[in-house]
């Protein structure tokens, strides 16, 4: 069976619709379960794209034998953010030409994010950050991975999350610090993997809303004189970015707002829709009751009668 190829080295990076985990394949495994489970196992875990208003939010983790650290450890990984573009890409291939070394990568989609924000009950970024990496372990141990040494780059306090890691996976031996990824190299390399994964996402992004009924993905069109259409530069993405303030403002449209890549509920897209959007009033018909007063606790004598037949009674909040 072929394994699949992660998303990001496809020649057309698919329009991200939605959050997705991407496991790259393990090294003397049949069928994808690893053959020797009795075998320890090391594994890094890092992000990219925590901060910025544009695109995913991607998780990471590297893993790889115990006993492949030593080549590891002359591999030159690092915290992506102090190398450059080439050097990441080199370091991104290395994982092709080491199978010993593994990736495993979630990728949460712009609107995903915002949408487990502004719930009612609001899914906070550190909390889909935690769910990230528990979710990025347990995928290796249910693949046979024996991950004996954890690696995390720090997700507030760190000994407060190096004990629930713990608690979570009793059997793993967690170490949980700031700075992880210049300090342990294969939290360097899963840094590389988040990094890499996010900004191709980023610099290659198709709006999904822009995709045809057959799937077809837009192409760039030709101007008179043979030139191609200039590329839309988003800068890095961060609010404080100029480039980004000015493709947030440029690119809003005051009644839809802004497309898929946009994480609406951030501050600065909030500030550029109260002032820049047309205004929405939902307004109720007044002629008919409204279908909250079947809930109060104070209405049991209006309810339906097959309501009182079944014993229905109102709830504080759905």
């Amino acid at each position: 069976m072929t394994h699949p190829i992660d998303p990001v080295n496809l020649d057309a990076i698919p329009p991200m619709i939605d959050s997705y985990t991407y496991h790259s394949k393990l090294s003397a495994s049949i069928d994808g379960q690893i053959k020797d489970e009795d075998e320890g196992w090391m594994m890094g875990i890092d992000e990219a794209g925590r901060g910025p208003v544009l695109g995913p939010m991607v998780y990471a983790a590297a893993y790889c034998p115990i006993s492949f650290k030593t080549t590891l450890e002359d591999m030159g990984f690092d915290d992506s953010k102090a190398l450059s573009a080439d050097t990441r890409q080199s370091l991104w291939e290395s994982f092709d030409v080491h199978p010993e070394l593994c990736y495993s990568s979630t990728s949460l989609s712009p609107q995903a994010i915002s949408a487990g924000m502004l719930r009612r009950i609001p899914i906070n970024l550190n909390r889909q950050a935690e769910d990230a990496t528990v979710g990025l372990i347990k995928a290796a141990l249910d693949r046979g991975v024996n991950v004996k040494e954890c690696y995390v780059d720090a997700l507030g306090p760190a000994p407060q999350w190096q004990a629930r890691l713990t608690a979570i996976f009793p059997t793993i031996r967690f170490t949980v610090c700031p700075k992880a990824d210049s300090l342990f190299k294969i939290v360097g390399a899963a840094s590389i993997v988040a990094k890499v994964t996010r900004d191709r996402y980023v610099h290659n992004w198709t709006d999904y809303e822009d995709v045809g009924v057959d799937g077809s993905i837009p192409v760039k069109t030709i101007k008179e004189g043979g030139e191609e259409e200039e590329e839309i530069n988003r800068g890095s993405g961060y609010p404080s970015d100029p480039k980004t303030q000015a493709f947030l403002k440029n690119s809003l449209d005051p009644v839809f707002g802004y497309k898929g890549i946009v994480r609406f509920s951030w501050a600065t897209v909030k500030v550029l829709l109260d002032k820049n959007g047309v205004e929405c009033k939902w307004i109720d018909d007044n002629s008919q009751p409204s279908a909250l007063s079947y809930f109060r606790a104070d209405n049991d004598n209006a309810k339906p009668k097959v309501w009182k037949d079944l014993g229905v009674s109102g709830v504080g909040e759905l």
